[in-house]
Order: C-alpha cells, then structure tokens, then sequence
C-alpha cells in the first residue's frame, strides 16, 4: 500500500489558508470572489508544476487532468472546494482538493502512470454562501440544475453569477458534464463522530436526506403602546412558538432527524412597532426519504395549527431537496480495502453534510473518505484537524483511486 507525503500535503493546507485568512485563524474566500480567484490560481499554479493540464467549464468549475495510458479511457476524478463560509475554516473543502493534488504529487515521485486519466475537479459554490442554492457547480456540471438558471442567480449585492464569472476570468469553455468512471471525495467528517469513537478514517456509505423550508409568516402591524394584547397579531411572537415546535420535532425523529431554524428576517422592523411580517428558514436532515417527508409534513401541520391559534397567515414553500443518496457499493468497497489493508482506525458513517459528492453520486459511482475534526467543529474559524489525519485519509484516497485507475506496468 503506497503512502503520500504527508508535511508536503499539510505545508500545501497552510498556505492555501493564507488566502483571505481571517483575524481568527479562519479562511474567507467566497465563490468567485478575489480571494476564491486567488485559491484557483495557487492551486493551478501547483497543478501545473505537477504535470497536470487545465480546463474551465461554463460555471466555473475548475479541472486539473493527469493523462493516463489510455486516450479513450474516462477519467477518475477526485476533488471538492476552495469557496469557503463568511467566517469558515482552513480545511472544510479545501482538504480534498489538495488531497486530490498530492494523489498526483505522489504518483509522480514514484513514477507511476495509470491507465485511466486522473482529474481534480475545483467545483464552484459549493458552500452557497454567497449564491444560493449550494452546491450549483456540481449540480450544472451533472444536470440536475439548469446553466441559465445557474448564471442568473444574484448575491445581496445584485451581482449575477455570469458577472461574477466574467470578473474572475472563470467563465470557461469546456463542455459541461462528459464520462466520468468515478469520483472520489476527501472531506473532513464537520461532526464529532470519528473523533467521538476515536477513529481515524469515516468509510461514507451515502448521504443524509436534506430538505430546506421558506417559511412566510403575516400578522398585523401595530403600535407597541396602543393595542391590548389580546387583539394583536404578532407575526414574531407567533414565528418564537413555531421555532420552539420545529426543535421539539427533532426528538421525535431522534437519533438521526435533525432541525435546525438558521435565518430569520423581521420585515421594517422598529422597537416600537408590533412585527407585521417575518419570514425565516428551515433545514430538516434524516438518513431515510420517507423519515425526512414526515418531518415536513409535521413542520406543516404543527406551524399551520399556531397560525390559526394565533389568526396568522402562513406560507411554507420548497427552497431545496436533496434525497437520501447511496454511494456506489464498488466505490465505497475501494476505499474500505484501502483502510483495511492500511491498518488504520476505521468506522462506516453517513455523511450528514451535502456534498458534491450527493451530485456526482447520481452521475457516476461515487465514494468519500472521511477523516474527524478538532470537536467536531467547522463552519468556524477555530476548524482544526490533526496532520496525521491528514495523511491517513489521503493514504486511504491514494490507494482508492489507484484501484479504479488501475497502475500500468
């Protein structure tokens, strides 16, 4: 079983991390900002001192190609994200890109030539910080989301997706999509489970079901000092014992449903004024597809009976859907040999993140490498994980990836 280079790898995570580092350790390089353009060309940089060709597609997604032996043969393709959150960490995403580099370094200083070529894909907005929905580079990239639809997304500034591609010089002419024999993903676990049952490398077997609720809430204005309070219709007060309802369903669905209410917007708010409308988000995770449709069916009955105790008028509509998703059995079998062959601490785990990998799943066979974070934590400048998890999971990526590619004599 072959190893990588493991300070090479990590002295790369750092000085990725340089780029649009925050005052507390974090990284902040949001899609197509300066400082993302800034990543992709450090990272295009390396790719090409390793050998490796270039190419954009029309949504900005990012493709370093290593030949292989033969010209007709798709290629495996390994990779994840340099975009990052507002306040985010140095190793959410950003991991499996430069795994998927040191993959390559790798076979490189040990001379070895594959048969099937070898891609790192950088994929664009994956976090969905900036433009919503996330995840939409891979989602074009595998059809399940339109270009047009795509390109005319605007950030809170009013900039377009097409603009923003057309200042960072990432609006690329390559075709979207095309074969692929497989995709793997190294990714930091962004959960306490590995770390919880001491385990070095997380084998995913799929992901959780996920599914994001707008949710409109409308009462009446009115002034604070004037109306009795039995005669209002406060639109906050309502939308408190809604939230309140949507964490308790949770336990209902416990271990594996999961609530969480992350946005919350008061229309002309006034500390004065007896809020009139509010409107606020809602995201339900379960493993199963039939769990997670009767999570949003309770969120609707249970939101519906306050409003009408209350004389609100309620609106929930669909903002996203991404079904449980398997991932595919030979794929997920590579990556346990490796750990098995290795010898390193391991457990099965689904992730409980959306991925690219939820989208390439549905195009291609798919698995991810997990390895654990530093409490569990990230989405947050203090993310931190442990070199030598590092180098583990990219051992087990190697040796992965090397199986479907398949070593030339």
């Amino acid at each position: 079983m072959l190893k990588i280079n493991g300070e090479r790898l990590w002295a790369s995570l750092m000085a990725m991390a340089e780029i649009g580092a925050t005052a507390r350790g974090g990284s902040c390089r949001l899609a197509l900002s300066d400082e993302d353009k800034a990543g992709r060309e450090l990272f295009s940089h390396w790719c090409r001192e390793a050998g490796m060709s270039l190419s954009v597609d029309a949504i900005g997604n990012l493709f370093a190609r290593r030949e292989g032996t033969d010209p007709d043969a798709a290629p495996v393709m390994m990779g994840s994200h340099l975009d990052t959150q507002p306040e985010g960490g140095r190793f959410d995403g950003v991991y499996g890109v430069l795994a998927g580099l040191e993959v390559v370094r790798c076979l490189n200083d040990l001379g070895i030539q594959t048969r099937k070529p070898l891609e790192v894909a950088v994929w664009t907005n994956e976090e969905g910080a900036r433009f919503t929905p996330a995840m939409f580079g891979s989602a074009v990239f595998t059809g399940i989301m339109q270009l047009d639809a795509a390109l005319a997304v605007r950030d809170i500034d009013g900039i377009s997706v097409a603009e923003a591609l057309q200042r960072s010089g990432y609006a690329g002419e390559r075709a979207l999509g095309g074969a692929v024999d497989a995709y793997f993903e190294a990714h930091i676990e962004q959960g306490p489970i590995l770390e919880d049952n001491a385990k070095s490398i997380g084998v995913v077997t799929g992901g959780q079901a996920i599914r994001w609720l707008d949710v409109r809430v409308e009462g009446m204005a009115a002034h604070a000092g004037t109306t009795p309070m039995p005669l209002r219709k406060d639109a906050l007060y309502g939308v408190a014992r809604m939230i309140q309802a949507i964490e308790v369903l949770a336990t209902d669905f416990a271990p594996e449903g999961l609530t969480t209410v992350g946005e919350l917007s008061i229309n002309k708010s006034s500390r004065n004024t007896i809020p009139g409308l509010v409107n606020f988000t809602v995201d339900l995770r379960h493993h199963r597809d039939e769990a997670i449709e009767a999570m949003e069916q309770q969120v609707r009955a249970r939101l519906q009976a306050i409003a009408d105790g209350r004389g609100l008028n309620l609106t929930i509509t669909p903002h996203w859907i991404s079904p449980a998703t398997p991932f595919d059995a030979e794929c997920v079998a590579a990556v346990q040999h490796a750990v098995d062959a290795l010898g390193y601490a391991q457990q099965s785990i689904v992730s409980g993140a959306g991925h690219d990998a939820i989208h390439l799943a549905r195009y291609c066979p798919t698995a991810m490498v997990f390895i654990p974070c530093v409490g569990g934590l990230s989405h947050n400048e203090a993310e931190d994980v442990l070199p030598e998890d590092v180098r583990q999971g990219t051992d087990v990526l190697l040796n992965a990836v090397l199986a479907r590619a398949q070593i030339t004599e």
